[in-house]
């Protein structure tokens, strides 16, 4: 992954790069739209306990599954990924990879659904008597949970439409999700070929994440997977940190663990002149950048 990063400017707009309200809603736009080599289609669904109630955004290509089947990404905050997606983008996709698009939302019309997000990007804590986001106060420690949902539910009824690629898949999110998709890495290392972090919450619980890839390289077993960190050059160290604070350390701590792991391909790319908010979209697009310039499989 880390050979193919291209300009963005093809593939958003300068208005996506705005830091979105956080009462902004969902732009549907491309549902309505027959110009595309791409058919959206959505799939809803609730989690095994009932509280919380997805919707699926699922981008079939027009193009005719390869004989291994389609590689797929999976998209967290699936609601903001859905809006950010460009016509520009898909026709690159198209002409490149062409996986299927999986955007994780919520039956919402919010871009970012804040309390069922915080539960299912945010992992248990080990020795804490009560799950709590030490921002909101809202449940936390819901990432296996979601995880299971997603490789026992959500996969199961997308491989019951489309033939799927078990070997090519990669799980992209930022922020918290980008907390998600190491949690995925670190506990799951098979579960995706490719792992995008992007701006991930290391601050979270003073760090708990970085202590779950000690024994990394032992779970990996014969897996190789790909993992791409991203962060914007203008991102607080955490969220009560002024603008300016060194937002790297925590990073260059975990690039440092993960660099003896062999069969772990690491890359990282600074987005310069990029805040937290705008980096949800620009790291979707480098994703998508990436897919569109590497050969289908």
């Amino acid at each position: 992954m880390n050979t193919f990063f291209c300009a963005l400017a093809l593939l958003l707009p300068l208005a996506a790069l705005a830091q979105p309200a956080p009462e902004q809603t969902i732009d549907t736009h491309l549902l309505q739209r027959h110009d595309l080599p791409y058919r959206f289609t959505t799939l809803d669904l609730d989690s095994a306990d009932g509280q919380r109630h997805y919707r699926l955004w699922i981008g079939k290509p027009e193009r005719p599954a390869p004989p291994a089947g389609y590689p797929v990404l999976w998209m967290l905050d699936g609601n903001a990924a859905f809006s950010a997606l460009q016509a520009p983008a898909l026709r690159r996709l198209a002409d490149g990879q062409a996986p299927v698009l999986v955007a994780i939302g919520y039956q919402s019309e919010q871009r970012i659904e804040r309390s069922a997000r915080t539960f299912d990007y945010t992992p248990q804590v080990p020795g804490l008597a009560e799950q709590r986001d030490p921002l909101s106060g809202q449940p936390s420690g819901g990432a296996d949970a979601f995880l299971d949902l997603l490789e026992q539910r959500m996969r199961p009824l997308l491989a019951a439409q489309l033939a799927l690629d078990a070997r090519h898949q990669t799980l992209w999110g930022h922020s918290y999700g980008g907390l998600a998709v190491l949690h995925a890495l670190f506990t799951r290392p098979g579960m995706f070929s490719d792992y995008a972090a992007a701006s991930p919450s290391l601050w979270w619980r003073n760090g708990v994440i970085l202590s779950e890839a000690d024994g990394l390289a032992e779970r990996l077993k014969d897996h190789r997977p790909r993992l791409l960190l991203m962060r914007g050059s203008e991102e607080p160290a955490n969220p009560r940190a002024p603008l300016g604070s060194d937002s790297e350390n925590a990073l260059q701590q975990l690039r440092t663990t993960l660099a003896p792991i062999q069969a772990l391909q690491v890359s990282y790319r600074r987005f310069e002149g990029l805040g937290h908010g705008p980096m949800l979209p620009a790291s979707l697009a480098a994703v998508l950048e990436i897919l569109a310039n590497d050969p289908p499989p």
